[in-house]
């Protein structure tokens, strides 16, 4: 079949597992899910498949506890199709988008790791290429270090010959009617295969071996993370902005405030439009003048009724939302709180963890302080609260 001939590619994004070997100092979130240069893994990998005009289709197959996080990426395009629910292994979850394909019968279907996010065009159309004359093609970069064999993870028992080994990368290409029939096959055997190709080879297609690249690597440790961010910075100018917030509101009659997100008991509330959190609105504040945003009046007008007790969160994640949109990620924030009561100290974990889920960065990028005026001026009267804060982000350099 000659690809030229090709009515059609398909592409499989598989991003059902759980991402655990990437998790590092309390990180939960699924690694596909985090953020990169302060965009998704998984919202990376899929816009680098959509940008390639040969692929007509793009399906992702996701975990099934993932749905909310998926629905929040936002992804929105004619050839994307809607997420399909994975199995409890790889195999599982790649035979689930080849049926998912099942209507659509593609000529080609390309199957790739959600956490590859840095493939590119060049090698995707290596893969195509390849399936010209073979029923598989998979991307691979030759092995440059002497390889030794150890079964028992300790004694040498052989040096490989490195000339004759390959690293295999994704996308993985085939003709779609031969990888799915022998998909189904396979997942009546015993045994689970660790990627496609060994699955094409298993069932006596012929794969051939395109040229890989290095820079596309599969996000699996911790570190991963650190090179995927430096691949970036190195890929493109960065430039570092600080903004400033500075809020204030008056204490009326109540039993709680909202501090950082969180409600704290006290003897009166807080005035104000919205929920009159005053940290988050310094801190969102802060944000906004990084990117050269305005303030929360100019996004959250106080005289338009929808946002009379609003959450002040819903302000924080906007301006969070600003950021990540601009390809940039906010690098800490700092806020302090001066108040003579009521007491926050107790309660600056709680508000770090509201924060830092608002903005989708780790706690430890978050600072809270609290502080009095020592009796002094309206907050040592206990009339209202102060919160300045200051944001420091980073975004693609434009001029």
């Amino acid at each position: 079949m000659s690809v030229t001939r090709a009515r059609s590619i398909a592409a499989i994004v598989v991003a059902a597992g759980k991402g655990e070997r990437a998790s590092a100092n309390g990180e939960t979130e699924p690694k596909q899910y985090r953020l990169v240069h302060g965009i998704p893994v998984l919202t990376r990998t899929i816009r680098a498949l959509l940008d390639i005009p040969e692929i007509s289709v793009v399906v992702p197959v996701i975990h099934p506890d993932h749905a909310a996080r998926y629905a929040a990426l936002g992804l929105a395009d004619d050839r994307l199709l809607p997420a399909v629910t994975g199995g409890a292994t790889r195999q599982s979850s790649v035979l689930a988008g080849l049926m998912a394909l099942g209507k659509i019968r593609p000529d080609l279907v390309l199957i790739q790791d959600a956490a590859r996010p840095f493939v590119d065009a060049k090698l995707v159309h290596g893969v195509i290429a390849g399936l010209a004359n073979h029923e598989a093609a998979l991307p691979a970069m030759p092995v440059t270090d002497t390889i030794k064999k150890a079964p028992d993870g300790i004694n040498v028992v052989s040096t490989e010959d490195r000339r004759v080994l390959f690293a295999a990368q994704t996308p993985q290409g085939f003709r779609f009617p031969q990888i799915l029939s022998a998909h189904m096959r396979a997942s009546t055997l015993p045994r689970e295969f660790t990627d496609d190709a060994s699955i094409a080879e298993w069932a006596g297609l012929r794969v051939a071996i395109t040229p890989g690249n290095a820079n596309n690597i599969k996000i699996t440790l911790p570190e991963d993370f650190e090179r995927a961010e430096r691949m970036i910075a190195g890929a493109q100018a960065m430039e570092t902005r600080v903004g400033t917030g500075f809020d204030v509101h008056e204490f009326e009659p109540g039993d709680a405030v909202w501090l950082g997100g969180v409600k704290i008991p006290h003897t009166a509330k807080l005035k104000g439009h919205s929920d009159a959190d005053v940290a988050l609105h310094a801190i969102t504040d802060a944000i906004y003048g990084a990117l050269g945003e305005g303030d929360i009046g100019t996004h959250f007008p106080p005289s338009d009724p929808q946002w009379r007790g609003a959450a002040s969160v819903i302000f924080l994640e906007h301006a969070a939302g600003l950021v990540a949109a601009r390809g940039g990620r906010i690098v800490n924030l700092d806020a302090t709180i001066v108040a003579e009561s009521p007491r926050i100290a107790a309660h600056v974990p709680a508000m770090r963890e509201v924060i830092a889920t608002a903005c989708a960065i780790t706690p430890s990028r978050v600072t809270i302080k609290a502080t009095t005026s020592e009796r002094l001026g309206f907050t040592g009267r206990e009339e209202g609260i102060v919160a300045m804060a200051s944001a420091s982000i980073e975004l693609p350099r434009i001029d």
